[in-house]
């Protein structure tokens, strides 16, 4: 794929070469037509996929209507998912998630409300979403239980890798859930060794990945991160000094990960730009992502100026040909935001009744 754009120049990330930069970024559509969405956005080939957030075990959890990765029909219901991707000549991670204090309390059992520290999840919400507030207190994990979250991140990884057959998988660092919890100052007010420095508050993220890399390697393991959102509460003090330890961490001890996944300051909320990680991380693979389906001349712009690989989400729900569409230059389909949040329905519409042009046709031959 080629138009002259950086954006639809191969890119290498971690074992699998893709053809272009245009990736599907995760959302969330956990029920039975996951397979033929995803086989759908997996029509141009070489294209990466970034499926939907799984909870990696059952405490980790605190929705309903989400799917897992850790049992065996949960598994063999992925592999669905999988092959219809690679069918198609394309990739696919599996996106890793863990909720910590942004969780439901009562879709968990005594206890297993938790965070980086005793803390209220008090979650300001505006619009649309399938998301709510708690008033309740979660607990403290004790440092037997970090290690334990930490083998579970393991077992999610190898699970999706080696028996689900993913091509990776990314751990959702971002927007409030619990490694985040670990980083943000406002939220770890522990004294022992996961508190305190920014160096201590990165370390459950390091362990993390340092086990998701053992158990399945590090081209293959990934960390989405979002240093300047303050979604569900989580803020920083100096957000720059924080990530800049994250991310030089990452990059030492293990330079051959697949890839970092940074989201913009897309609302200003606080005027930061992630050049800083850009130039940490070299010339890695990075991944974009913040306002591109509604502003898709930025995707192309960040792939031209900075190499970033670009991450598409509402796009590509409504044009499940998105790369096609982009790289001929044709007006993208609207989708149907009233569907976005809906659950516990095997309703397709909205999802997989979009048509691909003729372009997707040619694309995938």
């Amino acid at each position: 794929m080629s138009n002259g754009s950086k954006l639809f120049q191969p890119v290498q990330v971690g074992p699998i070469t893709l053809r272009h930069r245009v990736v599907l970024a995760p959302s969330t559509l956990p029920s039975p037509i996951m397979a033929e969405y995803y086989g759908q956005r997996a029509r141009a080939k070489g294209t990466l996929l970034i499926a939907e957030p799984a909870f990696i075990a059952p405490k980790a959890g605190g929705f309903i209507h989400v799917p897992g990765i850790w049992s065996d029909e949960q598994i063999a219901g992925w592999k669905q998912v999988t092959d219809a991707v690679h069918a198609r000549g394309s990739y696919v991670f599996l996106q890793l998630w863990a909720l910590g204090r942004t969780a439901y309390p009562e879709y968990l059992g005594p206890g297993e409300y938790v965070s980086a520290s005793a803390a209220t999840a008090h979650l300001p919400f505006h619009g649309g979403s399938a998301l709510r507030s708690t008033s309740e207190t979660a607990r403290e994990l004790s440092v037997e239980e970090i290690a334990e979250y930490v083998q579970l991140y393991a077992q999610a990884a190898s699970n999706a890798v080696h028996k689900a057959g993913f091509d990776g998988v990314e751990v959702h660092g971002a927007n409030g859930y619990l490694p985040e919890q670990f980083l943000a100052d406002n939220i770890n007010q522990r004294t022992d060794a996961y508190g305190g420095s920014v160096e201590n508050r990165a370390r459950f993220v390091f362990e993390v990945i340092d086990g998701i890399a053992a158990a399945i390697g590090a081209p293959r393991t990934a960390i989405r991160l979002s240093p300047w959102s303050k979604l569900q509460g989580c803020v920083f003090e100096d957000p720059k000094a924080t990530y800049t330890c994250v991310v030089q961490g990452l990059r030492d001890r293990h330079p051959d990960l697949g890839y970092i996944h940074v989201i913009e300051d897309y609302y200003k909320t606080q005027g930061g730009s992630n050049d800083f990680i850009r130039e940490i991380w070299g010339e890695r693979p990075l991944i974009s992502a913040g306002g591109y389906s509604q502003h898709p001349e930025l995707g192309f712009r960040v792939a031209e100026e900075k190499g970033d690989i670009v991450a598409f989400s509402k796009a590509f729900i409504a044009n499940p040909d998105l790369p096609c569409r982009l790289f001929h230059g044709k007006t993208l389909l609207e989708g149907d935001s009233s569907r976005y949040y809906t659950y516990g329905t095997d309703d397709p519409t909205g999802y997989t009744d979009y048509q691909a042009s003729t372009y997707a046709v040619s694309a995938a031959a």
